[in-house]
C-alpha cells in the first residue's frame, strides 16, 4: 500500500488549523486557554476587538513610539508596522521555557510596551511575508 506525507508547509498549516481549532473551542481548563484568557485581560478594549476581528492586536513602543503588530503565534509573530499600517520589518522574539501562545504573546506585548529597545536587542530580523497577512482570525 502506498504511503502519502504531507509537505513541511502542509504539515505546519495542519497544526496550526488544529491548534486553533483546539483554541477557538474552549480549552479554557488547559494551560493554552487560560493563557489566552490571561492576554484578553491584559488588552485595552481597542487591542481586544482588533484581536478577535483580526487575530491581531498593536502595540506603540514604549522608548520609541513606534507601532508593533502581534500576530497570534508564538514566534516570527511580531512586526513594525509603518503609518499606512503596513508590516515594514519581522521580529522574532519570545520568552525562555515552553510556554503557551498567550504567555508568549503577552510578553512580546509587555516587552514592546515597557523595554522595547531591549527587546530589539535581541529581536531576530526577517522579511514579512505574505503569510503574515493571510493568517486567519485563530484567537478571538
Amino acid at each position: 500500500m502506498l504511503g502519502f506525507r504531507l509537505s513541511r508547509s502542509r504539515e505546519r498549516r495542519r497544526a496550526r488549523a488544529i491548534r486553533a481549532l483546539f483554541i477557538i473551542h474552549g480549552a479554557e481548563r488547559t494551560p493554552e486557554g487560560r493563557s489566552l484568557q490571561l492576554l484578553r485581560e491584559w488588552l485595552s478594549p481597542a487591542q481586544h476587538l482588533q484581536f478577535t476581528a483580526k487575530g491581531y492586536f498593536e502595540v506603540i513602543g514604549g522608548d520609541t513610539g513606534r507601532k508593533y503588530r502581534i500576530y497570534a503565534g508564538a514566534s516570527t509573530n511580531v512586526c513594525e508596522v509603518d503609518e499606512k499600517g503596513r508590516p515594514t520589518r519581522g521580529l522574532c522574539f519570545v520568552p525562555r521555557g515552553d510556554l503557551p501562545v498567550g504567555d508568549v504573546m503577552l510578553s512580546q506585548k509587555i516587552a514592546l510596551e515597557c523595554c522595547e529597545n531591549r527587546a530589539l536587542e535581541v529581536a531576530r530580523r526577517f522579511a514579512p511575508t505574505g503569510f503574515m497577512f493571510g493568517r486567519s482570525r485563530l484567537l478571538g
